[in-house]
């Protein structure tokens, strides 16, 4: 009787039953999807506090009214416009920071600096771009705890109130929802914009070990991967906030 083992059958007696464990993952990766995991839950209480805060208010300030300004350019008439830029921005960089960890699975390093200078780029303008929004929003009357009609709201409500937000409203007005809805735009979209700062100074330091061979030196470009998939994070909750704050 032949006593040859197939590959398959060696395959089998392997410790998992699959030949390869499912936790055969590098550490620092697996701390990465830790943090992320963690990172999520945080920014999902504050987009749920804002849902909760939006949906139980009869009114609220209109997207299409309140972002409607292109900055240094014109203060209406073109809603979203410069904010679908700056989404458009962010997701090339999520696109180029792709190309960074594909030419780094090559060991590619001209290509590598390439792709993490354009991924550094996009990351600085749509800072710069979500720079200029609150800027223009600040200079609106809007801010934490701050509204146009703040300084002038002796009551909640009142002539003088719906003259300084009626145009940012469809509707009936209401100073607390525009309160609210201050509060919560800059916590929001400053937090992640501080997690792209983060995602900026952390591609730039692995830019820098690429420029000084370090990771030629390792054999391996795995670092890189671990900073994209914190780019790309960054980049999926984007997409979250776009969505509850300037489209619904």
């Amino acid at each position: 009787m032949s006593t040859t083992i197939s590959q398959l059958d060696k395959v089998k007696t392997g410790p998992w039953n699959g030949g390869k464990s499912p936790w055969n993952l590098e550490y620092g990766k697996i701390m990465m999807w830790f943090f992320l995991v963690g990172d999520a839950f945080t920014f999902s209480a504050f987009l749920v506090y804002y849902g909760a805060q939006r949906f139980s208010h009869a009114v609220w300030p209109d997207p299409d009214k309140v972002f409607q300004s292109i900055p240094g350019i014109t203060d209406e008439g073109q809603p979203l416009v410069f904010v679908g830029l700056m989404t458009f921005i962010l997701i090339m960089s999520s696109v180029t920071m792709v190309l960074a960890v594909e030419a780094g699975h090559r060991n590619s390093k001209q290509e590598v600096v390439k792709w993490m200078l354009w991924t550094i780029l996009g990351g600085l303008c749509f800072v710069g771009c979500q720079a200029l929004e609150w800027t223009h929003l600040h200079h609106e009357g809007f801010w934490f705890g701050r509204n146009p009609a703040t300084d002038i709201a002796t009551h909640m409500e009142g002539a003088n109130v719906v003259e300084k937000l009626g145009h940012f409203f469809t509707g009936d007005v209401s100073y607390t929802s525009a309160l609210q809805f201050a509060n919560l735009f800059f916590t929001i979209t400053g937090f992640h914009g501080f997690h792209v700062t983060v995602g900026i100074i952390l591609n730039i330091i692995i830019l820098c070990m690429t420029l000084n061979n370090t990771f030629e030196k390792r054999g391996s470009y795995l670092m890189i991967e671990k900073v994209g998939l914190y780019w790309h994070f960054v980049d999926l909750v984007w997409v979250f906030v776009f969505t509850l704050f300037y489209l619904v």
